[in-house]
């Protein structure tokens, strides 16, 4: 455990915790991408199995330095580091059945979103300079991360642009279904889905 050498007391106290819990809070530059490496790396060598850790970070790059900075401790780990949208296509791509998809689903990204919604409304012969395509899209991921039912949707969504909105919703996803598709946002919602509709997934 020679890496311990290389942090202070508080940072020590954070790496070497085991049970329950751990709240760091930590400035930026004040070395917290050390501290969660270090951890994981600690916990490896207290016995935790590595496949059991899971480490998540908000963007692709933190993910990225992490992963490389605990490679140089722990050769080939088997702990999950990556982002939510990452953890969340492993999970899918693990239970792809259950998420009522084929195995070579794709991933739409915010602008091919936009696309589809734009052919929505041309279909639908509404202007997309009166009913903005951003909008709708704003719209649609409120739904899904709030995971509305269909009751509190219509509930919501009174104005004459928020009708709008789901009724180009309700397009998007029999289109995001018939293409093997799914958004950024299914990628945080199939798994919570799954997680709550079956426990051996859970």
């Amino acid at each position: 455990m020679d890496y311990l050498n290389k942090l202070n007391k508080q940072q020590i106290k954070a790496v070497t915790h085991m049970n329950g819990p751990c709240l760091v809070l930590a400035g930026a530059g004040s070395g917290k991408t050390r501290v969660l490496t270090n951890r994981i790396a600690n916990l490896i060598e207290k016995g935790v199995a590595d496949y059991n850790i899971l480490a998540i970070t908000f963007t692709n790059k933190a993910a990225r330095e992490m992963r490389e900075r605990l490679n140089l401790m722990i050769p080939d780990s088997a702990a999950f580091v990556g982002t939510f949208h990452s953890l969340g296509v492993k999970i899918i791509r693990e239970n792809v059945a259950a998420a009522g998809l084929e195995n070579n689903f794709t991933i739409i990204d915010s602008d091919d979103a936009i696309s589809i919604i734009r052919k929505i409304l041309k279909d639908k012969h509404y202007d997309p300079k009166v009913n903005s395509p951003s909008y709708i899209r704003n719209r649609i991921s409120f739904i899904k991360n709030e995971m509305l039912s269909d009751g509190e949707v219509s509930k919501f969504f009174n104005t004459p642009p928020e009708r709008i909105a789901l009724e180009v919703y309700e397009v998007y996803k029999k289109m995001l279904i018939k293409n093997n598709s799914v958004d950024f946002d299914d990628l945080l919602l199939i798994p919570v889905k799954l997680f709550m509709e079956n426990k051996n997934i859970l």
